[in-house]
Parts: structure tokens; C-alpha cells; sequence
């Protein structure tokens, strides 16, 4: 009797200690996502991602798992986010620009990787149409949008000669950019001078030269570093009294006086569907990597003004939005 006592009391704590276990083991794992986030998390485009994600019915805890590591600003600390991703076992790694998908590619060899706004893409991939590999995603095609950035600065200084133009080499696509930025200056008899800067005293010295070198106007090449400090770049600009053209409308938020290009929020509305194909099968490297068809014109009359200039009419006509 004692005997089959103590075998009933033995098995109902096997049980018991199985049980989580055996729960476990029936529960499906859930999709994870890797977000390798640049800014802050009170971001508006990020909160734009989660919201796309959220329509297309993916709810966190319930039917995906997303792991999120900022940045905060700090660059350098992308590699060392992107591997901690990595052990987390997540399913794809979104990232944003140049400098995200550096530190994947270095992380992983495995893990697919959805790229957010990062030209040029072609070197990145086999084919638009047919990526191959593990990265997909959307580009902003900034570097084609360079010409057209510098005839709208000089229809607004129409004796414009002598331009600015603000980079990060540590994006190694922006030197690309200003090389295309060179052949449509060369076009329209205007003289370019680069300022590379990767650093807040960087943005500051630069300025500092730009208002003893008789610049004129300010084109300043749009990536995540840029994003971070949009607000700076507005403010210096205007107290620098320079006419400067940006990539997305963040800039004209913060009181820039123009931004053309691509919208972010069509840019991370994208990257959400993107995820959605993915975690239902989709091969990544055989979805098309997306342009933007249509681009945003925002012009911050109020910093117009502020510098004493006429903007064009036609411009004003054309733009998609005028802040005033």
C-alpha cells in the first residue's frame, strides 16, 4: 500500500512539473520581428510602422513578437544592438538606411533582412525586380532626386552660384549622392562645396565655414544621422540666413525652408506590408524591392519669410503642403 502511495505521490509531481512544458510545446511559437530602430522610440515614423502593422492585424503578444532596440541617436551602437538581435532568434530584421544594414549584414548571414530607404539599392541586390538573397525592402531614390533638389534652390536665388552641400561619409551611399549632385551642377554653371560631418560639432564647424565662404543656399543629403538632427540643421540654417533643401519633410517640420522627396510614412506603410508577406511565406529576396512614385514638395513659408525671400509662385502652386 505504502508502495503505490508514494508511486501515486511521485506521479502527480512528474505532472505537475511537466505541465508548463507540455504547454510550451503546444503553444506555437510566435512570428518574431527584429527592429533595429535608429531614433528614439516617441519617433513618429516608428509609431507610423506599429500603427501599419497593427491594420494589418498583427497585435503584439498575440500573433507577433517584435523586439525593438534604439539607437537613440548613437550609431555606433548599431552592430552591438544588431547582434543582441540575433540571439534573440528573431524571424527578419527591419532596419533603416545604410548604416543598419551594415551592422545586419555583419550580424547575420541568416536572418532575411527588410531594408527601410537606403540608395543604391543595386548594389545591395541582383536585380530591383528580383532581389535574390535575404534583403528586400523599399528605396527613397534620394540620389536621382539631386538635380531637381538644386533647380528648386535656384529658383529661389535665381544668382545662385555657390551651394553647400552636407553629407554623412559614414553612409557609404551619400558620397554616391554628391557625385550625382556634381553632374547636375555642372549643368547649371553652379559650384559645389562638400562638408562631410558625422557628428553634431561636425554640423556646427561646418556651418561655422559655410558663413565666411560666401555660400549661398544649403543642399543637405537626407539618412538617419541627418533625421537625428533635423532640427539643428533647421536652426543653423536660419540663423546662417542659407536657403537649404532637404529629403523628407521632417526638415520643414523643424523649420527648414524646403524638403522634396519621398514620404517617410509611405516609406515605413510599405516596410508593414512588407513584414505581413514575409511572416505569411513570401521569399524576401523574390519581393521586389519598392520605389515611391509620387514625391512630397513642403515649403515652410514662415522660414521664407524669416530669410526675406519670394518664394516662386509656380512653387508655391506645385507644393504639397505650405507651412505658415
Amino acid at each position: 500500500m505504502r508502495r503505490h502511495a508514494l508511486l501515486a505521490v511521485l506521479w502527480v509531481a512528474f505532472g505537475l512539473i511537466w505541465l508548463p512544458f507540455a504547454a510550451e510545446a503546444g503553444q506555437a511559437r510566435l512570428p518574431r520581428l527584429g527592429f533595429l530602430a535608429n531614433q528614439s522610440p516617441g519617433w513618429p515614423p516608428y509609431q507610423t510602422f506599429l500603427t501599419a502593422l497593427r491594420e494589418l492585424g498583427y497585435i503584439e503578444g498575440k500573433n507577433i513578437t517584435i523586439e525593438i532596440r534604439y539607437a537613440q541617436g548613437n550609431f555606433d551602437r548599431l552592430p552591438e544592438l544588431a547582434r543582441e538581435l540575433v540571439r534573440l532568434d528573431v524571424d527578419l530584421l527591419f532596419v533603416n538606411g545604410d548604416q543598419g544594414l551594415k551592422a545586419a549584414k555583419e550580424a547575420t548571414d541568416t536572418i532575411p533582412i527588410l531594408l527601410a530607404a537606403c540608395d543604391p539599392v543595386e548594389k545591395l541586390v541582383v536585380s530591383i525586380a528580383r532581389p535574390a538573397g535575404k534583403v528586400t525592402g523599399t528605396t527613397c531614390i534620394s540620389s536621382e532626386l539631386a538635380g531637381k533638389r538644386l533647380q528648386m534652390l535656384k529658383e529661389i536665388v535665381p544668382a545662385l552660384a555657390r551651394v553647400a552641400v552636407l553629407y554623412n561619409p559614414d553612409d557609404r551611399n551619400k558620397p554616391f549622392e554628391y557625385k550625382e549632385a556634381q553632374a547636375a551642377a555642372h549643368n547649371m554653371s553652379l559650384k559645389l562645396q562638400a562638408f562631410e560631418v558625422n557628428s553634431p560639432s561636425g554640423i556646427d564647424a561646418a556651418f561655422l565655414t559655410m558663413a565666411s565662404d560666401q555660400t549661398q543656399a544649403l543642399l543637405i543629403l537626407a539618412e538617419p544621422f541627418m533625421n537625428t538632427n533635423v532640427k539643428k540643421l533647421a536652426d543653423l540654417s536660419l540663423k546662417n540666413r542659407l536657403p537649404a533643401i532637404y529629403g523628407f519633410r521632417l526638415f520643414t517640420d523643424a523649420g527648414g525652408l524646403l524638403s522634396y522627396g519621398a514620404t517617410i510614412d509611405w516609406i515605413m506603410q510599405r516596410s508593414a506590408s512588407f513584414v505581413d508577406r514575409i511572416f505569411k511565406g513570401a521569399n524576401p529576396g523574390a519581393l521586389p524591392i519598392e520605389q515611391p512614385t509620387t514625391f512630397e514638395l513642403v515649403i515652410n513659408l514662415k522660414t521664407a519669410k524669416a530669410l526675406g525671400l519670394d518664394m516662386p509662385p509656380a512653387m508655391l502652386a506645385t507644393a504639397n503642403d505650405v507651412i505658415e
